[in-house]
């Protein structure tokens, strides 16, 4: 852990002195939704959070103050690259510096268990060390700026159905050497200031309550001198909470702390003591993030890194982390010279989906499109045409935006009707978490979404309203709808991230406008002041079966056709768990069609984690863009142009079908999810499944590879389609020296293509003398594990060497304490799981 100067330590000890109890108790809830109560009498300043993972975005819930939107978390592990995690943190860490914010809620560093995960899109990864590594350097560089992390949500929170409720039932061994190992690793090498609390239970206990992991496990064994915080409404119980670990129980609202805690100090219930070691950590933060008078902070000014352009870095980690599936023709790069026309299709090429839905939903400045990007990177060179395709939303409606509605704004309003606030929108969707400064929460009668919508086409318009309460939508004088919009979930958050929709239908004809009013009373208290409303919009479209056609057109007249398929939020987000890895609507119905009217078909993929391609096999090639971020468009025309190399390998394994995947579940029974499958979840649960069947192909065979791997013939049944670690790039790569000991790998490698490249040296390690008790599978270890990996970049004709150090945690297993397994290893270098190059074995005494 980063230890406290000495004059930190005197800081915190001095203040901590002064208190009374209702003063340390009062210092462990929230003032409001994002802040701590500041203490003026020991020159505490109030200390704000604020969501990540992907953008600060303060605790405005609005576009007032724009946001860096960068790649998501599962885009960035796709990177492999923890050096470009660091610089990621460090923007972040900037912008939350400028936003006034002292903790950032993130990193995310639970794992892909199911690929049905609702959060899935906000992890990083199924492999508990790729996982550990992205996340240890993104939490160094968001706190090179003195910002403190909270690495969450600690621990076992895989999945949201049943959430705030249901327990995870898990081995020791499988929470030691999977789920705790990201923790673990972030806190001994990043040394993180805090650490969030999760939901769920774990073995039949709530995790803010949880002694035995938050105290035994994370401060005492770990050594963790940071803080522990709990997600927004986890703290229940006010005595378990206090004793179990918990330090800080947020928001202000439904904190079951305050008076009842400084009762159940005065009754014995809780020790003096436990406050004390709460108070002491809080004022610890406090100190190294600049928030307590007497204490320099632990990043002065002059010694933070200098500024990151936030524009370029989010194209830079899109670049870096599209992932090259297949591209069995080689059409990729597209030479744009050669090009006379380009067919772009698909809903998400003209609205992209740049991140996921829920706590890490931040509000860019603006968002470059696929079709935007590839407009600008092609002006005068090809001719682009556009065709919607097939519709993926199969519910509810996209907030309005331009171009067709201008002067969104939003308006409080007092019980005169008169103004109280007023800010303009950048889409038709309002949030706040609270009342922006100067605003009297108690004087607010109503919010009011305006806008005017223009005709692009004439027709039945539909808008939508998305809340929970009373609302009136007008539409010039036509009132559209004035009723109650009902809950349709009881989860708070997911009612708030997720509201129930209620359409109505507006006839325009082309080039008419509308003056559009969402009205919404309100009767806000303070200190819980919550507003959540959106107005949705879909213009009229034609039928389903002539869209399709028209893509088939449009791609058929064209010389390459770019078609951008994904998930919405509908059916990727927080607050649900997935119920199909199939791509929603009729795109996978599109993709067929476009690709049969022209076999150079590219196919985007904008979707946050795994979804099923029944029709990889048939396309030129297939490109996986995660959700890209603001830059988007402009990362992803670079990739296909050829101005970058698309750098991406998969943190995930990607199946063939839902049907086939080891790990699915993400439904508790009775409360109850048992984690069955122990320590194979991922690539470890497909290996212990499949035998391949293929004999492995020459060094030459596999540099020369540009199509997927295990493709149609050459995969069994039950293979995934795209193996962890699988990436193609614009260049080969030939693998020349192994050389391994219980302590490092060195490899070389050569750039055996055309143009300078970068190859992810993966090093898996295997027990020779495998230990295969498929029944009992907490007896047994997997195949082979990710053990280490590195970077190198090398011109035509180079080499690169990569040394790679291997931890004694590479050849341990917990077994009551962290055990080494003697004997002989298999140590491989690979290009992926699938395809490895070189081998070596050691002896582990």
């Amino acid at each position: 852990m980063t230890e406290l100067s000495s004059a930190q330590q005197e800081a915190v000890e001095a203040a901590l002195a002064q208190l009374d109890l209702e003063t340390k108790v009062a210092m462990l809830s929230g003032k409001d939704l994002w802040s701590l109560p500041p203490v003026p009498a020991i020159g505490l300043a109030s200390i704000v959070m604020s969501d990540g993972p992907v953008g600060v975005r303060g605790t405005e819930w609005s576009a007032e103050d724009p946001s860096i939107a960068l790649p998501s978390p599962t885009a960035l592990a796709a990177t492999w690259d923890p050096a470009l995690a660091k610089e990621a943190g460090r923007l972040l860490g900037q912008e939350a510096r400028r936003k006034g914010v002292h903790v950032l809620l993130a990193p995310t560093v639970n794992l892909h268990r199911s690929p049905l995960g609702g959060r899935h899109f906000e992890c990083y990864s199924e492999d508990p060390l790729l996982t550990a590594e992205i996340g240890i350097g993104y939490v160094k560089g968001v706190q090179e700026h003195g910002v403190a992390t909270t690495v969450k949500h600690f621990v076992a929170n895989d999945f949201e159905t049943e959430r705030f409720t249901a327990s995870a039932q898990v081995s020791d061994r499988a929470l030691r050497e999977l789920y705790l190992a990201p923790f673990e690793a972030i806190v001994h090498k990043a040394s993180a200031w805090g650490v969030m609390s999760a939901y769920n239970a774990v073995n039949g206990v709530s995790m803010t309550d949880n002694a035995e992991l938050q105290r035994g496990v994370l401060k005492g064994e770990w050594g963790f001198d940071g803080v522990i915080v709990s997600d927004w409404l986890a703290a229940r119980d006010t005595v378990a909470t206090a004793n179990g670990g918990l330090d800080i129980a947020m928001p202000a609202f439904a904190s079951p702390w305050g008076d009842k805690l400084v009762a159940a100090v005065r009754n014995g219930e809780v020790a003096v003591d436990v406050i004390d070691e709460q108070v002491r950590r809080v004022l610890r933060l406090a100190a190294r993030v600049g928030a307590l008078a007497g204490a320099p902070e632990s990043v002065p000014p002059a010694s933070r890194p200098p500024a990151v352009d936030g524009q370029e870095m989010a194209r830079e980690i899109a670049r870096r982390a599209f992932v090259l599936a297949a591209n069995p023709g080689g059409i990729l790069p597209l030479d744009a010279s050669a090009l006379s026309s380009v067919a772009v299709i698909g809903a998400l090429a003209k609205d992209a989906r740049v991140l996921g839905g829920g706590s890490a939903t931040v509000f860019p400045e603006h968002v470059i499109s696929p079709l935007a990007g590839l407009t600008a990177a092609l002006p005068d060179r090809a001719a682009l045409s556009y065709a919607f395709g097939a519709d993926p939303r199969t519910g509810k409606l996209a907030p309005a935006m331009p171009p067709q509605w201008s002067g969104l704004r939003a308006r409080f309003a007092d019980a005169t009707g008169a103004t109280r606030y007023e800010t303009t929108l950048a889409t038709g969707r309002a949030r706040w978490m609270h009342m922006p400064e100067g605003v009297d929460p108690e004087a607010i009668a109503s919010v009011e979404i305006t806008g005017r919508l223009t005709a692009e086409v004439g027709g039945q318009h539909q808008l939508a309203i998305r809340g929970l309460g009373k609302f009136t939508l007008t539409a010039g004088d036509q009132t559209l709808f004035d009723g109650a919009v009902q809950p349709d979930s009881d989860d708070i958050a997911t009612s708030f991230l997720s509201p129930p929709e209620q359409r109505a239908a507006l006839a325009l004809a082309a080039g008419d406008s509308a003056d559009v009013s969402l009205r919404q009373p309100v009767s806000l208290a303070r200190g819980s002041a919550v507003i959540s409303l959106s107005l949705g919009y879909a213009p009229p479209m034609a039928a389903p079966d002539d869209l399709l056609a028209e893509a088939e057109q449009v791609a058929r007249d064209a010389d390459v056709a770019i078609v951008v398929v994904g998930t919405t939020e509908e059916v990727e987000s927080e607050g649900f768990d997935r119920t199909t890895l199939a791509l929603p609507g009729r795109q996978d119905e599109l993709v067929r069609r476009v690709a049969a009217a022209n076999p150079r078909t590219i196919v985007v993929v904008n979707a946050g984690s795994p979804v099923e391609l029944p029709w990889a096999d048939d396309v030129a090639a297939v490109l996986l863009a995660w959700f890209p971020g603001q830059e988007a468009g402009h990362a992803l025309a670079d990739v296909l142009l050829g101005v970058a190399e698309p750098g991406g390998r998969l943190p995930t394994t990607w199946p063939v079908r839902e049907a086939d995947c080891p790990v699915l579940s993400t439904t508790p029974a009775g409360g109850l999810l048992p984690y069955e499958e122990g320590v194979f979840i991922g690539y470890r649960a497909w290996e212990r499944r499949v035998r391949e069947v293929v004999p492995p192909a020459s060094t030459a065979e596999r540099s020369a590879r540009t199509d997927s791997p295990r493709s149609g013939a050459d995969r069994t049944a039950v293979a995934p389609r795209y193996p962890f670690g699988h990436g193609l790039g614009y260049t080969t790569w030939e693998y020349e020296r192994l050389t391994a000991d219980h302590g490092s790998v060195t490899v070389t490698v050569r750039n055996t293509g055309s143009r300078t490249g970068r190859e992810v040296v993966q090093i898996y390690a295997a027990p020779l003398a495998a230990d295969e008790a498929h029944d009992k599978p907490q007896e047994s270890r997997p195949r082979r594990w990710l053990a280490g990996f590195a970077s190198v970049i090398a011109s035509p004709g180079e080499s690169a060497t990569a040394v790679i150090d291997l931890p004694e945690r590479t050849w341990q297993v917990w077994a009551g304490g962290w055990r080494t397994i003697s004997g002989e290893y298999r140590i491989e270098a690979a290009h992926s799981l699938a395809d490895t190059r070189l081998e070596a074995t050691v002896t582990i005494a």
